[in-house]
């Protein structure tokens, strides 16, 4: 509990941050507040900043240095009127970014969002999986690690906990390699296809970043040109707003087309912000998921396409 700015000092002082990290670390404060008396969050960090740096300037006569970009240690501080949360950033870096992807097509999906969609979609990891419009390759990678049962975060080269002074290295590199003989058999196909050569390439280079190249194939494919073998699960993102060539209403009006008559046979989810033009699309949903996309909302959809007779029925 902390009244003013000189009892918040105190009391983050009577932490021994030189038990928590060395002073040759670089460390980062941040703070969020919603409280009448800490008004400012940069103040607020700013005093937990001072505090640290005066714990360790008493004992050693010399403070670590503050790195607000790329800090060994991260610590947060939350206010809540007078209550005062410190607590530790774990992660670093936020955890979507796995760090195999090294560019990006415009308006590239977060790698969570990836993985969240197709857990939803209740794959069963044993369908071939197929993106028609992959752009970086984000769906395909997170579908691939999930299928083989590999962390998400494997390829991470650091997290917030390793500039911890208790962090064992060893330990860690133990927990990593238990985690990784857990990877399990996939025997389907993962690929994935995209108008645009750039869009191709990027996705190729994500997928080598992630040790994929032999479990994902992508080509360079129209989507309105293509015919998917029946059983396939397929997932996708379609491009809005000026990504797309055609004007909205022919665009998925032309998809709905090309659903029914090249993707016979398949399960379809596809996310899109533009909720009311996917009615045009001309397929009962059998299934819809509200979902948010950063802040756009977004509507995940599931479509049986049947073969024959019975699509005709659809």
């Amino acid at each position: 509990q902390a009244h003013d700015e000189k009892e918040l000092y105190k009391k983050l002082c009577e932490i021994d941050w030189t038990a928590i990290f060395d002073l040759n670390a670089t460390f980062a404060t941040h703070a969020t507040t919603h409280s009448e008396i800490f008004t400012h969050s940069k103040y607020a960090s700013l005093v937990m900043k001072d505090a640290i740096a005066d714990t360790f300037r008493k004992k050693f006569d010399k403070r670590p240095n503050v790195d607000p970009e790329m800090p060994d240690v991260s610590i947060n501080l939350h206010i809540a009127k007078h209550t005062c949360t410190v607590s530790l950033d774990s992660s670093g870096d936020s955890l979507h970014k796995r760090g195999y992807k090294s560019d990006a097509v415009t308006a590239p999906m977060n790698e969570v969002l990836a993985a969240g969609l197709i857990l939803l979609s209740d794959w069963n990891k044993i369908s071939n999986f197929h993106d028609p419009m992959c752009g970086s390759g984000t769906i395909l990678i997170e579908a691939a690690l999930i299928a083989y049962n590999i962390p998400s975060n494997i390829f991470r080269e650091r997290f917030g906990f390793e500039g911890w002074k208790d962090f064992d290295p060893k330990l860690w590199e133990t927990i990593k390699e238990a985690s990784l003989d857990k990877e399990t058999n996939y025997y389907g196909k993962i690929t994935g296809s995209d108008n645009f050569q750039k869009a191709v390439r990027i996705s190729r280079t994500n997928i080598d970043n992630a040790l994929m190249h032999d479990n994902i194939k992508v080509t360079n494919s129209d989507f309105f040109e293509t015919e998917i073998t029946p059983g396939t699960f397929v997932m996708f993102n379609p491009p809005y707003g000026e990504r797309i060539d055609l004007g909205v209403n022919d665009f998925y009006e032309k998809v709905g087309t090309t659903l029914k008559h090249n993707y016979q046979g398949c399960t379809i989810w596809l996310i899109s912000s533009d909720i009311e033009n996917m009615k045009l699309i001309g397929l009962k949903p059998n299934h819809k998921i509200k979902v948010m996309n950063g802040e756009l909302e977004c509507s995940f959809r599931k479509f049986e396409v049947y073969e024959g007779s019975q699509k005709a029925k659809q």
